[in-house]
């Protein structure tokens, strides 16, 4: 009923940031047991270059080119960091930073230098920094719901492998599963999901859309299929309710209500989830001391009776 009250073009920015919540969240999943949250955060950051490119050569903001610029962007980022850290002595960690900070910093100049071109200024790429839903129109909703659900349906439909190549690589050798394969279409749907949220919720917040949702999920149970599931819920619900918040306001970033509702959830998780939540941890802790007294009196009173 309350959809009614929503303009049209609302209520499709509202099923784009939804179902990109919910393929981020599926994404998180693989990207947290790979071990690469900061890797988010890095290729999120080196796709702004590409971002900016590529309007510069095309000469308009049309989404589906710019997510292509940005993929190809992030993809070189990605590429720079595994060459930096099998090639020197420098760590992985060190390589994401390096990274991150010249591409956004690259960006950031390139980013200056389309606004002051000719209806540059006019072209709305600040919003790619910060994340600005509105602004989206019924085309680039289109784009994004169909990669979205592209990235869903690879980790769906390939749950099995997905689970033997990020648990058990020696395994999955041995069943002829080929890594290289993999590795490659892991970084494909990973760089994928990254680029298609960054008008949503911005380059510098999209990493918090793949991290959060994954963490929170993962207080609630140790089963990865359940994680994936909960955390697509955790996603979806955090693109709807941060986009239903922006929109009361004129102007609001959308990205900054999705993750603050996204780390709403993951304080309700640390809190109250029945996997190491602070709560059940804080029960347990309780209950074994009381038992560790009765053990303990009835021991003093067995000694005293003898």
């Amino acid at each position: 009923m309350w959809l009614n009250l929503l303009s049209s073009n609302t209520q499709w920015v509202l099923l784009s940031t939804m179902v990109l919540g919910i393929a981020a969240g599926t994404m998180g999943c693989l990207v947290y047991w790979k071990r690469q949250n900061l890797m988010s955060d890095a290729l999120s950051h080196a796709s702004l270059p590409g971002v900016v490119i590529a309007f510069l050569l095309i000469g308009e903001k049309n989404l589906f080119y710019l997510i292509i610029g940005a993929a190809i962007s992030a993809l070189i980022g990605a590429y720079l960091i595994q060459w930096i850290t099998t090639s020197s002595r420098i760590s992985e960690d060190t390589a994401m930073g390096i990274v991150l900070a010249v591409f956004y910093g690259f960006g950031i100049m390139l980013l200056t230098v389309a606004n002051r071109s000719v209806g540059g200024n006019q072209s709305g790429l600040d919003s790619f920094i910060y994340g600005q839903a509105a602004a989206m129109v019924k085309s680039d909703v289109i784009t994004m719901v169909v990669l979205a659900i592209l990235v869903i349906l690879v980790v769906v439909v390939g749950f099995k492998e997905w689970k033997v190549y990020l648990f058990d690589q020696a395994f999955a050798s041995g069943l002829g599963l080929s890594l290289k394969t993999m590795n490659i279409l892991y970084t494909a749907i990973f760089v994928m999901t990254i680029v298609i949220g960054i008008q949503a919720v911005g380059v510098i917040l999209m990493s918090a859309m793949l991290i959060i949702p994954a963490v929170s999920a993962r207080y609630w149970t140790k089963s990865f299929k359940q994680m994936i599931f909960l955390s697509a819920i955790f996603g979806g619900m955090a693109g709807m309710v941060g986009t239903l918040i922006s929109t009361i306001g004129n102007g609001l970033p959308t990205g900054s209500f999705i993750v603050i509702v996204a780390a709403s959830f993951f304080i309700i998780s640390l809190v109250m989830g029945k996997e190491k939540g602070l709560l059940i941890q804080y029960i347990q802790f309780k209950s074994q001391q009381k038992a560790y007294l009765a053990s303990s009196i009835s021991s003093e009173k067995e000694v005293q009776s003898k």
